[in-house]
Formats: structure tokens, sequence, C-alpha cells
């Protein structure tokens, strides 16, 4: 009130408006939230993104002091749960906590949206589950390069699997051969569980993969893993080498982010991207993350937006080039 009375005496209306909103904003922070939170995941129950939110909103609820709810809405590549937030109320109690396909992908993939993803508020960048790149042991490559001599000897004679088109492990594996200079067949499947099954039958010959699903065939022998997607070695993968030892730069993962409906207030999306670090930070959540074959990172919504601008420019012009269109 003190404020504001000396606002009206010494300064422009224009002012003490913008110094009410600045102040309402503070007050809702501070009272932010009363009520419980609902993180929608943009894809079915079960998968990666829909576990990773789960792990964050579990352990969010005691520092937020409010319950949490996981409510997973699907359809279209991740863009049905996408647009419900993005025509959600700017209040904080509703949230997409996805994988990058909805933020920076679908945009150029789908080629029109009924909203966008740009206008979407940053909140953390949660996490990075680092691919890796593998082939069946019928191949006989032991290393990438051996790889993308035994492809340039033998143009489109090999096949790679996908989780389908336009998704990450289709987009990492178009630019490993473009960066390569090969020719190799697409098979795309619906999901990671019929790709990987028809890799470890020797129906394909490799496949750009999450460290989470191929982990376990590559421990038994069953996969031969050649690189990690990480620029340097992957703790989740010991001894493996990374791609960007061959190809400077390259980097293949699904991520996962936090974001808000537009018009979210900063006050707002500061205090939940603080409590998502803190709980991204804790041991616990480390262990649990690692034990999916994820890297828990938990960094801000400047650091989310600056990565976003970049992954949308690189995968955007991946698309393009490629000429990739979605299911």
């Amino acid at each position: 009130m003190i404020a504001a009375a000396r606002c009206v005496k010494r300064a422009s209306v224009r002012t003490c408006l913008l110094l009410g909103v600045a102040l309402g904003g503070i007050a809702l922070a501070d009272e932010y939230p009363s009520r419980p939170v609902r993180m929608i995941v943009p894809y079915a129950a079960g998968g990666g993104g829909d576990i990773v939110a789960r792990v964050i909103a579990e352990r969010l609820q005691s520092r937020l002091g409010q319950t949490v709810i996981v409510e997973n809405r699907v359809g279209g590549g991740g863009n049905v749960g996408a647009e419900s937030v993005h025509r959600a109320n700017p209040d904080g109690y509703t949230l997409l906590a996805t994988p990058q396909g909805p933020l920076v992908v679908n945009k150029v993939l789908y080629g029109q949206l009924s909203f966008d993803p740009d206008e979407l508020v940053p909140v953390s960048l949660v996490a990075a589950a680092y691919s890796v790149l593998v082939v069946h042991p019928k191949v006989p490559a032991r290393t990438v390069a051996e790889l993308v001599s035994l492809a340039r000897a033998n143009p489109d004679r090999l096949n790679y699997a996908s989780s389908g088109s336009g998704t990450t492990a289709h987009l990492a594996a178009e630019l490993f051969k473009s960066a390569a200079g090969i020719r190799v067949t697409h098979v795309p499947y619906r999901g990671t569980g019929p790709a990987v099954a028809d890799l470890l039958a020797g129906q394909v010959d490799l496949m750009v993969s999450e460290v989470s699903a191929a982990g376990p065939y590559i421990r038994d022998g069953r996969l031969r893993a050649l690189a990690v997607g990480s620029e340097s070695a992957n703790p989740l993968m010991p001894g493996v080498p990374s791609l960007s030892e061959t190809f400077p730069g390259m980097v293949a993962m699904t991520w996962h982010g936090i974001v808000a409906p537009p018009g979210t207030s900063p006050a707002i999306t500061g205090r939940l991207s603080a409590a998502v670090k803190d709980v991204v930070a804790q041991p616990d959540t480390q262990r649990r993350l690692r034990e999916l074959g994820v890297v828990g990172l938990g960094a801000g919504p400047i650091e989310l937006e600056r990565f976003m601008r970049q992954e949308r420019q690189r995968w955007g012009r991946v698309v393009r080039e490629n000429a990739i269109k979605a299911d």
C-alpha cells in the first residue's frame, strides 16, 4: 500500500500499472500453489516421457505442498496434449511435461498446427536420455568408421529401425546418414518395443535407440553398441565412444522439458523451476533417473529457451532436407 501510494504521487499512470502487475505477480507467487497441479503428458502411460514425468511429479508434491497429478492426453504425435496446455489458463496449475517432439519438431514435421508451440513458456529442462547407435551382431562392424565404410560399399543394402516416422530415433538416424554420407533404408515401426524386437531378431541391421531400451541387450551381447549420442563419454555406457568423436558436434538424445501456457507469469515459472531443480538434484531422484537410462539436469527457463531454439533449428533442418513427414 505504501509503495502504491508513493507511486500515485510521484510517477505516471503507466508506471503505476506496471508496478501493480509486478506486485500482483509477487503476491500470486507467494500464494502459489494453493490447489493441485496438473502435469499433462502428451503420450501414453508407461513410455519414457510418462515415467520421467511421474518420477518428478511424485517428488514435487512435498516440495510444493500440493498434489501433482499426471494426466496422459494422447494423440497427434503429442499435439493433442500440447494444444490442451496451450489453451489452459496461465495460472501455473496446468503444465506440459514432454519429450521434445511437440516443442521443437512437430511444427515443421506436421506443416500446420492448431497451436503455436513457440508460445509455450519454458519452465525446466528436466533430463536427457542419450541415444546409442547399435547394430545386430551379424553386421561386420565394430566401430562407427567400419559401419560407415560398410554402408558406403553397399548403398541401400543395410536398413535401420525407428520407433516411427518423425521420432527421435528416425531423425537421429537421418542426421547420422547425412553426416556420414551413406544410404541406409528406413524401416519405421509403431513404437520402440517392436523396433528393438526386430533388431534383436536380425530383421533389421541397426538402430539409434535410447540407452534404456537397448542397454540390457548390449550387456548380454545380443546387440553391439558402436557409439553414444552424447557430446562426450556417457557414464551410463562406460567404454563406448561418442558419435561426436567421429562427427564433431553430433548429439542424439531424447530430452524432457516442462513448459506452461502462454502468459504464465515469471514469478510462477520461477517458483516451479526452482522446485524442479531442487527435486532433480536429490540423490534419490538422480539414482531413479539413472535406472531409467536418463541423466537428470534440472536446468531453468533461460537454459530451456536457449536449448529449444537450437533444437528447432537443428531438427527442422533435418526434417526439411530429408522431406520427412509424420505418419
